[in-house]
């Protein structure tokens, strides 16, 4: 069912753009035709005036319209409640679960659902389930206990494949990460930027850190242990590209590494952001439905909340449901500056 907030210039926007990321969320229908279809169809847009939006087909069929045989509209939201109980078993699940029973269980063929899953989260169900496993076993860490607990608590058959993980998506290792950060190596400086001071900083791997109003004081703060770098031209490099970033927030940034650490989902919200083009904006709705959840606008905006790279990840682009600027870390006038760098109406 398409979300609340999600209005019929919203569908239309998604139907234009035949957004795949929609279907199963509502569907369009075609006065002059009589048929319905989801927003990805293939065929030739109708004019916006013969266009009728409704929640799902039965909605569209109770008004006397009859499904698209070429986009197959009411497999779109078979297919999305099939994701979002497959989501629900795997974010429960205490065990690790064989792509063939998470299929069976969601009646699907395991390949298809492989392929319909990947499609709408970005990931396959196995990286999701680790991901799940990898942010239980990150919030044991920062409690007492010995590490073994937390991995086998968290879920893994064994600490070495915990370990893979960790290394791959919290960039240090699990006892580096309950020590504070000890053995990381992160190169940090505060430069002056047209919207204020910016800490950046940056580990072997890439920016972890791009904030306004801290300092390395604050740095370390978050990794007490870390080893803090001296500075040297590639990093003098990066700390440039960031304030120019600032300058001028529309400009490209793809080729910026990056080493951000989160759950799946704060992953998938924050792939959202970096997909919001320049100029435009989004509401939360909206990038809760980019990541497969459209109910969980609330967790979007609190992934929007915990993004350690101003800018570079573009939670300024992101507004509330009633146009609103909503909130932002680093104060609205700057969200606003920001906007209106981008060619944006700063006040909507």
């Amino acid at each position: 069912m398409r979300d609340k907030a999600y209005t019929d210039d919203a569908c239309w926007q998604a139907v234009e753009a035949r957004d795949k990321a929609q279907d199963g969320r509502f569907v369009f229908a075609v006065r002059s035709t009589g048929i319905y279809c989801k927003p990805s169809c293939p065929a030739r847009r109708p004019r916006r005036e013969n266009v009728a939006f409704y929640d799902n087909g039965s909605a569209a069929q109770a008004a006397g319209y009859r499904a698209c045989m070429r986009c197959r509209p009411d497999e779109a939201g078979r297919d999305a409640l099939a994701v979002e109980k497959a989501l629900a078993l795997l974010d429960g699940a205490e065990e690790r679960m064989p792509l063939e029973q998470l299929a069976a269980a969601v009646g699907y063929a395991p390949h298809h659902f492989q392929r319909l899953f990947t499609r709408a989260m970005g990931v396959s169900p196995a990286t999701y389930a680790r991901g799940v496993r990898a942010v239980r076993a990150e919030a044991a860490l920062g409690e007492e206990g010995r590490i073994t607990d937390a991995v086998y608590d968290a879920g893994y058959a064994a600490p070495s494949r915990f370990y893979e993980d960790a290394k791959e998506r919290m960039g240090m290792t699990p006892g580096a990460r309950k020590k504070g950060g000890a053995g990381e190596r992160i190169r940090a400086a505060v430069a002056q930027s047209s919207l204020g001071p910016v800490l950046v900083a940056a580990t072997e791997k890439g920016l972890c850190r791009i904030a306004f109003d801290e300092d390395e004081d604050d740095l370390r703060a978050r990794f007490p242990h870390a080893r803090i770098m001296a500075k040297d031209a590639q990093f003098d490099a990066l700390v440039s590209e960031v304030v120019a970033l600032v300058d001028n927030p529309a400009r490209s940034s793809a080729h910026l590494p990056m080493d951000v650490r989160g759950t799946a989902f704060q992953q998938a919200v924050w792939l959202a952001l970096r997909a919001i083009p320049p100029g435009e904006t989004r509401t939360y709705a909206q990038i809760a439905s980019a990541t497969g959840r459209p109910q969980a606008v609330r967790a979007a905006g609190t992934a929007c909340g915990d993004n350690a790279l101003a800018v570079l990840i573009p939670c300024h682009r992101v507004l509330r449901s009633d146009g609103g600027l909503g909130g932002y870390a680093y104060g609205l006038e700057r969200k606003k500056a920001l906007l209106k760098r981008e060619g944006r109406r700063s006040d909507p």
